[in-house]
């Protein structure tokens, strides 16, 4: 039982990870943080290579480069305690491991850890990380609509992500978004995105910001009547971010969607079924009642 567990997960994930590595973005990510491991382990590219080792073998780690990537096993276990996603577990090992990587590299010859530098930033600026093209009823405000649709119908209850593309979060995120949006949207309760790092003038207003070092990326704000009512993460009298975890049974309970959901199915019933018309009277009755008016 011990071993056919792990491998029908293995099987129930294998359509994830085939269209994972379909995606230039992982395979290379996955080369170059394991690319010092090539180096010093395969024999024809460690050849001639230095070494502090007491026997002098080149294909083998000394207790220097031990050290450092037990220090990255470190650093990934404890980064990983806040990761939720899979592509977040995943965006910290070969973060941390790059990094290890240029260290190594440095300390093995300066010429190989410029190259390796370079490699990086040749794949930072060229690859970037796929974004979330699945399923959701989500929808895409600009700066012009925003306004707009919150102010058009004030029984219906927005929850809106504000976000941008380049944040590693907002990339996570994604998913999670739009997974509560298939279970809770209704006619009611509505989920809406705007990217922030596009409509500028829509950050400055909704006061979310938008500097590389933020921590208001991404940022969820109820809408009850056209009027915010609440947003995480928090922000404190200094105007910096509250920490918050943005997973799905955090954003459930802070947000309350049981309730607004319920809250919001009763709303749209009589909506739908619409204003109820009124008994027809019977031509003889009105006849009788003409005459005696009469």
């Amino acid at each position: 039982m011990a071993v056919v567990a792990p491998l029908l997960a293995l099987l129930w994930a294998l359509p994830g990870l085939c269209r994972w590595l379909a995606r230039p973005y992982y395979p290379l990510s996955a080369l170059l943080a394991a690319a010092f491991l090539l180096v010093r382990k395969v024999p024809p590219l460690c050849r001639g290579l230095p070494s502090q080792r007491e026997d002098g073998n080149p294909c083998d780690f000394d207790w220097r480069e031990v050290e450092i990537l037990m220090f990255l096993s470190a650093i990934v276990m404890m980064k990983n305690r806040r990761s939720i996603t899979v592509e977040q577990h995943i965006g910290n090992i070969f973060m941390f491991s790059k990094v290890a990587n240029a260290i190594l590299f440095f300390r093995l010859d300066i010429r190989m850890g410029l190259l390796y530098l370079t490699l990086c930033i040749v794949f930072l600026m060229t690859c970037k990380p796929p974004l979330y093209m699945g399923p959701e009823y989500i929808k895409y405000f600009s700066d012009k609509t925003i306004d707009e649709e919150l102010e058009r119908d004030k029984r219906v209850t927005w929850i809106v992500e504000f976000f941008a593309n380049w944040s590693s979060e907002c990339q996570s995120f994604a998913p999670i978004f739009a997974d509560l949006s298939l279970k809770y949207n209704c006619s009611g309760l509505q989920f809406g995105k705007v990217d922030v790092g596009r409509y500028t003038d829509v950050s400055t207003r909704y006061k979310v910001s938008t500097s590389p070092l933020t921590k208001q990326l991404p940022t969820l704000i109820l809408f009850q009547g056209g009027t915010e009512i609440m947003r995480r993460p928090q922000i404190d009298k200094k105007g910096r971010a509250v920490s918050w975890t943005f997973s799905e049974e955090n954003v459930i309970r802070e947000f309350n969607l049981n309730e607004l959901y319920q809250k919001a199915k009763k709303q749209s019933k009589p909506r739908e079924e619409g204003p109820e018309e009124p008994p027809a009277v019977p031509a003889a009755a009105s006849q009788e009642e003409t005459k005696k008016d009469k």
